[in-house]
């Protein structure tokens, strides 16, 4: 049985949607996080990856409540970071207050486009997204996971090999990760995820997406993952 909990879903892109659509068909009780909630619903533009626009999306999905982003983090138990890469260190750091002492699960990638495709990203390195983020947000307990997949994957383990293969969780906080852990495992099936550690480890997971953008032609799906095997 699912543990009865409340969960903030921040952002409606295609993340966000999947994100909310699952947890609330097993029974969570989620709100969404949007910065305005009148130009959300009134858009009628597909996004950069052709998804049809939030206001279609939400006809099959009304009974999931949408809040400006403070209202839904507030609400939260544990939050859900889907925002952009570009977006997310300012709009969570002006809640930071509403996500005092909750677990942030971020599944941002700081993906830079200026170029082209492949997208470059923004932070690499030395730093990462997560980094900055748990640096915006030092009373948030930031676990960085899952932005190794692709969105339906990421909320469905058993969409690729049967839920044979890997997650990873990085955060500074070893009973936040350990949470985090269970919660995928209990709500979308993550039977392997491997505890990196600290939120450093976010450099190496963010990272990855340069192999995964890579990995799109010769697949010609997203829907695919590693399996660590040893």
């Amino acid at each position: 049985m699912v543990e009865k909990m409340k969960v903030a879903v921040l952002g409606t892109g295609m993340v966000g949607r999947a994100h909310a659509a699952r947890l609330s068909e097993i029974g969570v009780d989620v709100i969404m996080g949007t910065g305005d909630i009148e130009k959300t619903m009134a858009s009628t533009k597909q996004d950069a990856m052709g998804n049809p626009p939030f206001n279609a999306w939400y006809k099959e999905h009304a009974q999931i409540t949408v809040e400006r982003f403070s209202n839904a983090a507030r609400h939260g138990e544990v939050a859900i970071n889907a925002l952009s890469g570009a977006a997310a260190v300012s709009v969570l750091r002006s809640i930071e207050g509403d996500l005092e002492d909750k677990i942030l699960i971020d599944i941002s990638v700081p993906l830079d486009f200026s170029f082209g495709f492949p997208p470059r990203l923004s932070v690499c390195n030395d730093n990462s997204l997560g980094e900055e983020i748990q640096k915006a947000l030092p009373r948030v307990k930031v676990v960085k996971t899952l932005n190794t997949i692709t969105a339906p994957l990421q909320v469905d383990a058993t969409a690729a090999g049967g839920g044979d293969h890997t997650n990873f969780v990085a955060g500074n906080d070893p009973a936040a990760r350990a949470r985090v852990a269970a919660l995928l495992r209990e709500w979308y099936g993550w039977a392997d995820s491997i505890d990196l550690g600290d939120i450093t480890n976010a450099r190496g997971t963010e990272m990855y997406i340069a192999l995964w953008v890579r990995l799109l032609g010769p697949l010609r799906t997203p829907m695919f993952n590693v399996k660590i095997v040893k």
